[in-house]
């Protein structure tokens, strides 16, 4: 009975709620009893509609259909909602972009047409150091030496193959990324700053992958690459006023990921990077001292060296036009042919290489040896020396020289000329070679003391002796040496009685006895007799030149080799900063025509330091900023890398209004526009950038 009371007065609160509710919004509703409801004119007109209690509206309601206009908020030229919508949709990478005050002025004073509905338009563009490498280029004149010898063909894009080549090599060093593919994105993001640069009108698909292809596989053919080649280097040294009396030859290997087919242009061959793999063989002649290429040949890898001087040397002096250059190089270069070669109607040079240690050399070399040790008792030796940080005169080579004649014959025609012989000992070279052997000695004894480990579980042992001999000889070879640690050893019998067949052991049961032999590894000798003659060679070394006294002194050949690293440098960017390796193409033509490309690369980066760093020491200024790490730090010798780093993060802003485009660069640094001045280029590079343009709007 109480349930039911409850239930009962629960159901008659709900009630009384909801009376309330209602008379409520009756109260609220804004319609007079006797008004009469409005009816949307786009509202149904059917008699369903308009009868049915569900579909009806009440007077005072307003129609989801029926929008009120919201009132207008300060826009920029009509710009609105749109240009925020705009702006998300195109402009997701550009999220926060500060305008100048005088932009934007501009901005607020843009003319409002009622009539038209524009839009905002936002865009940015990473431009960087691309306006300094497309100027450097072009004065150089890439682009005018590619498009004088690459003819044009019928169908051809508008663009030409020097420009292409040009934009193309600049995101190469910008990027350091040669692959084709990226190419046609990158270009699209900065179609306003090339066509500005180029004065010409930059699509997307003139750097299309097919197009691509074909410009490599013009600079893969020796007929176009070597007169594309000769000019650069020519036009190079006359703008630049570059010295052209010394040149060094070397070469290099470059391993990829591809198959070896027979006349394919990767091989397998002696490697320094990874013997493992296929590889070509870059053979490059550059100019000294900058270090910039002047003549580059691409062989399969398999090849040997001492064969691809001569063609690189005859280009290289048919570039030159000039008789006496100095050719310097490595021991491959002193090969007596090559030697022959150099002294030829030719080329009519000069040589400077070290003699390798083969053939005669190493017994001549004894002699050579033993008579610097007795100058250098009585202190006859020539020395060369300089100044250290602290000061101080530190000694870095000394030695001897002799004269002996030498006699060839080329083209059925006999050569004869003086060969000066120059006996150096390095003591920095000596003390790292020592240091090296007494870690090859250590390393090898260790090894051969771990070749033969006590009996125990997992310890495999050596049960033959030719085993044993030819694991011991192998570890002296490899850590060179044979003759300076000798070995001794002893065989280790154990004998042991097993019972014949299976069961429990018995005095009756018949035994078999089994022995079980190793070889012990017992003591490992250092031969030091033999390890201090050695160590007196240490440091010698001879060198061969025919270059008159008059013109390069002892202590003057020896400096001009010590340089050779510059040369290295050309390989260091080709597989560091340009990263050759791998590359990202199939075809023999297209690998030879990439590194000629890319080789075009290194020229820019050579160039670029070298005028900066000449013009820097005939001011006698420095450069401040160029190192991150240390923002006050001044230098006289900046590297090209560093140069280019220092245009990084430049955006250009262009606002399209419709009836008229507006560009903001911001301002140069000190730095910039210094580097700009010592490099021979103007600001306007980059100002030139950061223009106006109007457009004829149609009027309705």
């Amino acid at each position: 009975m109480n349930r039911s009371l409850l239930l009962i007065c629960g159901l008659l609160s709900i009630s009384f709620v909801f009376c309330i509710c209602a008379i409520s919004n009756a109260e609220a509703s804004p319609l007079q009893t006797g008004g009469q409801s409005t009816i949307s004119p786009k509202a149904p007109t059917s008699s369903n509609s308009s009868q049915s209690p569900k579909t009806s509206k009440l007077p005072g309601r307003k129609d989801s259909r029926q929008q009120v206009p919201k009132p207008d908020r300060n826009r920029i030229g009509d710009g609105g909602g749109k240009r925020r919508k705009a702006r998300k949709a195109d402009g997701k990478k550009n999220s926060k972009i500060k305008v100048s005050s005088k932009l934007s002025s501009e901005i607020e004073d843009s003319p409002k047409k009622k009539k038209e509905n524009r839009e905002l338009k936002v865009q940015t563009e990473r431009v960087d150091d691309i306006p300094l490498l497309i100027a450097a280029m072009e004065k150089m004149g890439v682009q005018h030496a590619i498009d004088r010898h690459i003819s044009v063909q019928r169908h051809q894009r508008e663009l030409s193959w020097g420009y292409t080549a040009v934009i193309w090599l600049a995101y190469i060093l910008s990027e350091g990324d040669h692959r084709k593919v990226s190419v046609q994105e990158y270009i699209r993001g900065m179609q306003n700053t090339l066509s500005e640069l180029t004065g010409m009108k930059i699509h997307e698909l003139d750097f299309a992958d097919d197009r691509l292809t074909h410009l490599v596989t013009y600079l893969s053919k020796k007929a176009y690459w070597e007169k594309i080649e000769k000019e650069l280097s020519e036009h190079s040294i006359e703008a630049y006023d570059l010295p052209n009396e010394t040149a060094r030859v070397d070469a290099t290997t470059v391993s990829g990921y591809h198959e070896t087919v027979e006349g394919g242009i990767f091989q397998f061959g002696h490697s320094k990077d990874d013997p493992n793999r296929p590889q070509i063989k870059i053979m490059t002649g550059s100019l000294d001292p900058l270090g910039m290429p002047l003549a580059t040949d691409v062989v399969s890898g398999e090849k040997a060296d001492d064969g691809l001087y001569g063609p690189v040397i005859d280009r290289i002096s048919s570039i030159l036009n000039k008789e006496g250059v100095l050719y310097i190089g490595d021991c491959k270069l002193s090969s007596f042919e090559n030697r022959v070669h150099i002294k030829g109607e030719k080329v009519k040079g000069h040589y400077l290489c070290p003699l390798p240690n083969t053939g005669k050399t190493p017994e001549k070399m004894k002699e050579w040896i033993d008579e610097g040790k007795h100058k250098d008792s009585r202190d006859e030796l020539i020395k060369y020396t300089v100044k250290n940080k602290k000061g101080k005169e530190e000694l870095k080579a000394k030695g001897y020289e002799l004269e002996i004649d030498q006699t060839g014959e080329e083209d059925e025609k006999e050569i004869s000329w003086k060969e000066r012989v120059l006996i150096v000992k390095s003591p920095s070279h000596e003390r790292q070679k020592v240091k090296g052997l007494e870690k090859r000695l250590k390393n090898a004894a260790e090894k051969l003391n771990k070749l033969t480990p006590p009996r125990g579980r997992g310890k495999r042992q050596i049960t033959e002796e030719s085993t044993l001999i030819e694991k011991g000889d192998a570890i002296l070879k490899h850590h060179k040496v044979e003759g300076f640690l000798t070995y001794e050893y002893v065989k280790e019998v154990k004998t042991e009685e097993k019972y014949i067949g299976r069961g429990r052991g018995s005095d009756k049961r018949e035994k078999r006895v089994e022995e079980k032999v190793r070889y012990q590894v017992t003591k490992v000798t250092r031969n030091e007799e033999k390890i201090n003659e050695a160590i007196k060679t240490y440091g010698w070394k001879a060198y061969v030149t025919d270059v008159p006294k008059e013109r390069l002194d002892f202590v003057g050949l020896v400096k001009s080799y010590r340089q050779q690293y510059s040369v290295e440098r050309i390989f260091n960017r080709l597989k560091s900063r340009l990263h050759i390796a791998p590359l990202y193409v199939k075809r023999n033509d297209q690998t030879k025509g990439m590194t000629h490309f890319l080789t075009l690369g290194v020229r820019v980066y050579t160039l670029v330091e070298f005028v900066v760093r000449r013009s820097l020491k005939s001011s006698g200024e420095k450069l401040v900023g160029l190192h991150l790490e240390n923002p006050k730090k001044a230098t006289d010798i900046p590297t090209c890398e560093r140069l280019l780093k220092a245009f990084s993060k430049i955006t250009l802003t262009i606002l399209d209004m419709g009836d008229k485009v507006l560009r903001h660069l911001p301002p140069l640094s000190q730095l910039q526009t210094n580097i700009l001045r010592h490099l021979g280029l103007n600001p306007a590079v980059y100002e030139n950038l950061e223009i106006t343009q109007s457009r004829n709007l149609k009027t309705e």
